[in-house]
């Protein structure tokens, strides 16, 4: 369990208060919009689009199904190659192994490359308290870092900031943290663009320390992949003379050859790219490496599993870790699309998040039992997924977890998810709609009665959770003649 959600609100409460900002409603639909119309572009472009969303599956579902033995042959060749595997059962281990680390170089300051396990553990906050300077290099990062922010989205973290925003903070942050943003700055995205590099050079320069995450693990080779779109993660991951990398566990892929699935699906899926821009790969420290200059001279390992194995250990649920982290589910999401990422009270927002979050926290916080309901099942998400997660599947699993008040495992421990507010009423109204919908005499009866006194229906429903309901929604109005009478009176009697 992470900080992240400490005192956040239920989904429900949170995202009653975003749907009412305008302004971060605009910002997020015309993102999402945008993204979601290249992606549908590049993945038509593939011919094996859905032969490839097949082959990274299995590849997942496999890797997964025999998680223990590719993480030991992992942890084999990267110590080969002249790495250290680091083991951190959960988010307060991987800080303290991480912190003891940076500290042993005898430095204070450390660049990072885009690493959602990172945020995942809250190290940024860690090494604060241990008297550590962390700085974010990848420019949606850098944003919400000088903006005093949390990311709202897996892809793009300022997603719900607009440019005249960042150029606010900008001026306004970047002083305090070193070179000035420059005069006149307008928030062009090249002028924005420069202001973050200058800002960003002399940090590049002066750290001795890295820290990254990783999108593969290759227990092959023990290589490291890291994609991303700006060339600063790879200045990060060659310039420092230590690098440190936060992975979950679940990233490992059994061969070099499985990266051929991946390096596909994964840009067109989250860039809308045919190849990702900057693809870094690094094994372990090498005998060039170090001597001369070219690059680090040691390198950890930090395997993180902080909830991953008892994740594991549902059948319905594990699928979630097959996640690459594409963000594709979030930009098709119609929930998401209105409520914004900092709702869903975890690193992980969206759809993604609301079955991930839930396994890997494991606790009895109002916000985790919320998450699983925080959709419409529509379905959109399970079919631009590049690994086929049906993450409706995994939504209605934990949605009857979380009323049945069912047992969670984690760490040993089993705890029972409290049903969020409102629940219990939507429980009593499926109770009786399944009491109806067993009597064929009784729902015939109920329609015609429905269809008779159709112009006194109410325009609100009564009681607390009806209100709400429909203080945001037309009650539909009934048809005049139930569809078994008309279907009588046209066809006959039916079968």
């Amino acid at each position: 369990m992470t900080a992240t959600h400490l005192g956040m609100p239920a989904f429900p409460d949170a995202a009653r208060e975003a749907v009412h900002n305008g302004t971060l409603r605009a910002n997020l639909r015309h993102a999402t919009h945008t993204i979601r119309a290249k992606r549908a572009r590049a993945v038509a472009e593939l011919a094996d689009w859905e032969r490839l969303r097949e082959a990274g599956r299995a590849i997942k579902d496999h890797t997964l199904r025999h998680l223990d033995h590719y993480l030991l042959q992992l942890e084999e060749t990267v110590t080969a190659a002249g790495g250290t595997v680091h083991w951190a059962a959960d988010a307060a281990e991987a800080n303290r192994i991480v912190t003891g680390l940076v500290r042993a170089t005898g430095h204070r300051e450390v660049v990072k490359v885009k690493s959602m396990a990172t945020q995942e553990t809250g190290l940024n906050e860690a090494l604060e308290a241990a008297g550590i300077s962390a700085y974010e290099t990848d420019l949606a990062e850098l944003i919400v870092q000088l903006g005093h922010d949390r990311p709202s989205h897996i892809l793009v973290p300022a997603i719900h900031r607009n440019r005249a925003e960042i150029r606010d903070v900008f001026a306004r942050e970047m002083g305090q943290w070193g070179r000035p943003a420059p005069e006149g700055m307008d928030d062009t995205p090249a002028a924005l663009a420069e202001a973050a590099r200058l800002h960003l050079r002399e940090k590049f320069l002066r750290a001795k320390v890295g820290v990254s995450g990783a999108n593969f693990m290759v227990a092959e080779t023990g290589t490291m992949v890291v994609l991303e779109s700006e060339g600063n993660g790879r200045m990060c991951l060659t310039l420092p003379e230590t690098l440190i990398s936060v992975v979950g566990i679940e990233k490992v892929v059994p061969t070099f050859r499985d990266l051929e699935v991946f390096l596909q699906t994964l840009p067109r899926s989250s860039t809308a790219e045919r190849m990702n821009p900057y693809t870094t790969m690094w094994t372990g420290v090498g005998p060039s490496k170090g001597a001369d200059g070219d690059g680090p001279s040691a390198f950890h390992l930090v395997l993180l599993d902080n909830g991953r194995t008892d994740t594991l250990a549902d059948e319905v649920g594990r699928q979630a870790l097959r996640c690459i982290r594409c963000s594709a589910c979030l930009n098709v999401c119609p929930v998401y699309e209105r409520a914004g990422g900092h709702a869903y009270g975890s690193v992980y927002p969206g759809p993604i998040g609301a079955i991930l979050s839930p396994q890997l926290r494991g606790t009895a916080s109002d916000i985790d039992a919320s998450l699983p309901f925080a959709s419409t099942l529509c379905g959109a998400c399970y079919e631009v997924c590049p690994v086929a997660i049906d993450i409706p599947e995994v939504l209605v699993h934990l949605r009857e977890r979380v009323a049945q008040g069912g047992p969670v495992t984690r760490d040993g421990v089993r705890v029972r998810l409290r049903p969020a507010r409102g629940h219990a009423a939507e429980r009593a109204a499926m109770y009786g709609s399944r009491l109806l919908l067993d009597r064929p005499g009784a729902l015939r009866a109920a329609e015609r009665v429905l269809a008779r006194t159709r112009r006194f229906r109410p325009h609100r429903l009564p009681g607390r959770t009806g209100r709400a309901w429909t203080g945001t929604r037309e009650l539909p109005v009934p048809p005049a003649e139930p569809f078994r009478d008309w279907w009588t009176r046209e066809r006959g009697n039916p079968a």
